[in-house]
């Protein structure tokens, strides 16, 4: 009976970095994960690691650039799940470290694929299966601030303030179903894209997640986050 109200996680990107430790913070908090990669071998591996410390996670094939991979992982889940009561769009890319006078259509084209278009057809795809009181969280950065924009990596950048865009409009139309939409900037982070110089460790990145997804009051939706403090857009 107890698993009946196990609560249900998906994580995109979690192969590694930000998104493996979502995926095992929120797995020894009780959660059964989906972590996803596009990558089937390193996803598996990366699945059987966490599974090896007797953690509840499965993996499941997810390319968000893919239109076909999402919808594929979508029939694969709901043959085995009936609820997602956490999705994590953790997925994206940095391809651009130079100016925005000399960004390039592609650059930014691809990046708004990944970086945008994906998780907005995840909340599409998967939204009807999240119940009342599930959790949306989609990893934004300090990089998509107008407040704190820099002139840092401007495709990065324009993609990270479209999906704060995104955050709150899907966090107006599902309010009323009650599910919460929040975007949050994990900071600098020592991950593969974020470098060996960056001054945060890959559990405090990975912090205020976990936190949007089981612990933040219900009531926060349509909001930025930053070690567990709200943020400016």
């Amino acid at each position: 009976m107890a698993m009946a109200f196990k609560k249900i996680a998906l994580v995109t990107g979690a192969n590694r970095g930000i998104g493996f430790e979502i995926v095992r913070q929120l797995a020894i908090r009780g959660v059964r994960v989906y972590l996803a990669a596009r990558s089937k071998g390193k996803g598996l591996a990366a699945a059987e690691k966490l599974r090896s410390q007797g953690l509840d996670v499965e993996f499941i094939v997810l390319d968000v650039s893919n239109r076909q991979s999402i919808l594929q992982a979508f029939r694969e889940f709901s043959e085995k799940e009936t609820k997602l009561d956490i999705l994590i769009n953790n997925a994206a890319i940095l391809i651009d470290r130079g100016s925005v006078l000399t960004l390039d259509q592609e650059t930014l084209q691809t990046t708004m694929v990944t970086n945008v278009y994906g998780p907005l057809q995840m909340i599409q795809t998967f939204h009807p299966l999240i119940p009342k009181g599930g959790r949306i969280i989609n990893i934004s950065s300090g990089s998509g601030s107008l407040t704190e924009m820099n002139g840092y990596a401007p495709a990065y950048s324009i993609s990270k303030t479209t999906l704060n865009a995104l955050t709150r409009l899907a966090s107006i139309e599902l309010n009323e179903r009650g599910v919460a939409v929040n975007s949050m900037c994990p900071g600098w982070v020592r991950t593969d894209m974020g470098g060996e110089m960056a001054p945060r460790s890959i559990e405090q990145g990975a912090d205020t997640a976990v936190w949007l997804a089981l612990d933040a009051p219900s009531h926060l939706t349509g909001r930025f986050f930053r070690d567990r403090a709200e943020i400016p857009w």
